[in-house]
């Protein structure tokens, strides 16, 4: 039997689990797949030794916690500055970024225009995955923080006119997370229309 699994913090929300495991089932793979909550990702060495894992994903909050404790990246992983997927061979854990297959892959099923204009609502791990694949393929991008000088801009910038002067909106941050699904970014969402394209990382 094979083992793998998720790290972060709070995990109730994740349907990893699941998924994986009905993967695996239906797949006739030999393993498993289990919910690791950690609060030191500094912990993840004897994580990996108790429970023999081959390999794990990575979510809030460890995406960019996790790479001093890796013994490498792919060029992408090293270009975003974030992983969320770790593949152990031979005692080495390798961080990958497999969000850029993601998000390039739904943003060519959107069939968007070039060089959109483009507003990246928060500046984490996912964030970073977003803003790599939009800047590669020309898209003018601005990312929006709640703390001042931490982005391009802050939510108090985000005027009506700028809104209905944008192309793509991505909500990267933990905001419409289970169980807070009702919570959203503060933003006016009067400036959107119909010509918008949204992008919601959280998929519930």
């Amino acid at each position: 039997m094979r083992h793998f699994g998720l790290i972060g913090k709070s995990l109730s929300h994740s349907f990893s689990a699941k998924f994986f495991n009905g993967k695996f089932k239906a797949e006739q793979i030999e393993a498993d797949y289990q919910l690791f909550e950690i609060e030191d990702v500094a912990t993840i060495d004897s994580l990996i030794k108790e429970h023999n894992l081959e390999g794990f994903n990575v979510t809030i909050p460890y995406k960019e916690a996790i790479i001093p404790h890796l013994d490498g990246l792919t060029k992408e992983a090293h270009e975003i500055g974030a992983v969320n997927c770790v593949v152990i061979k031979n005692g080495q854990k390798i961080g990958h970024n497999t969000d850029l297959t993601g998000i390039e892959a739904s943003l060519h099923w959107l069939d968007i225009d070039s060089n959109p204009k483009t507003l990246i609502l928060g500046t984490g791990g996912a964030s970073k995955a977003v803003q790599y694949v939009l800047r590669t393929s020309g898209a003018e991008v601005k990312v929006v923080s709640r703390t001042e000088g931490a982005a391009d801009l802050t939510y108090n910038d985000l005027s009506e006119e700028l809104i209905a002067d944008t192309d793509i909106i991505v909500n990267t941050t933990p905001l419409g997370m289970y169980p807070d699904t009702d919570s959203a970014a503060d933003i006016n969402y009067q400036a959107i229309s119909t010509q918008h394209y949204i992008f919601d990382l959280v998929y519930n």
